[in-house]
């Protein structure tokens, strides 16, 4: 397979992580990938389609306050998503914005499937970890829209298609196989997501946005170790190492 340029400022800076998602279904349900096609699943190159955000805040749409339906304004100078936006806690550059909406993202499906995991994971040592990630993720949500909001930031408000396909994958296993299914899609999702963390935390000049991605940095770490921690993961749990 070959791996998918992604077209925004942060895929250019994080192509040295991951390569494109590519998942094939089979038989109305997610086909059940070999490592290889687990490998190249890349949620940071994934772009977040148009129809999957929420609608835009008023301020960005309509600096004047008109009300919904009225004809939508031009976007205030310096607000185009592909520049960095002048804020009071410093520049908010397209990385900045991407992790808050990746981050979104991420939650969208795994606090849910986390919480799924609660009640149907097949050991107990799953239904306690779960139930960690998902109050975790809970957090890292509550973050995310309120950065949002200070920002007129769009928000993802369902999962991708990728991810809805984990989820269906991991919902109509039962017993073991629910249980070593859960942690290969949840720890392959973390493992790509930790490298955007670290990039936009090395990077990042705004104070509130590297607050939060020491937050996340800390949560999605302590994922990986609990999804670990359970012995069920192989190699298909972990995206491919960068190139050297």
């Amino acid at each position: 397979m070959r791996p998918r340029r992604g077209r925004t400022l942060l895929a250019a800076c994080c192509a040295a992580w991951c390569a494109a998602a590519l998942l094939t279904g089979c038989g109305g349900q997610a086909a059940l990938p070999s490592a290889d096609t687990a490998r190249v699943a890349d949620l940071l190159e994934t772009d977040i389609p148009e129809e999957s955000l929420a609608p835009p805040a008023t301020s960005l749409t309509d600096p004047t306050g008109a009300p919904t339906g009225a004809p939508a304004a031009s976007p205030a100078p310096g607000r185009r998503d592909d520049l960095t936006w002048p804020t009071e806690s410093g520049p908010l550059s397209p990385a900045d914005r991407d992790l808050i909406k990746k981050v979104r993202l991420a939650t969208l499906w795994e606090m849910t499937i986390a919480q799924e995991a609660v009640q149907r994971g097949a050991s107990a040592k799953v239904r306690t970890i779960s139930a960690e990630i998902a109050e975790q993720h809970h957090g890292l949500d509550v973050e995310a829209r309120e950065l949002a909001k200070r920002f007129d930031i769009r928000l993802p408000v369902e999962p991708t298609e990728t991810q809805q396909r984990w989820m269906a994958d991991i919902s109509g296993r039962s017993g073991r196989d629910y249980d070593v299914t859960f942690v290969k899609w949840l720890r392959l999702a973390h493992g790509q997501i930790f490298g955007l963390i670290g990039a936009v935390r090395g990077s990042t000049q705004n104070t509130l946005v590297r607050k939060f991605a020491e937050t996340c940095n800390a949560a999605v770490l302590n994922h990986q170790r609990l999804l670990e921690s359970t012995g069920l993961t192989g190699p298909e749990s972990f995206p491919s190492p960068p190139p050297v």
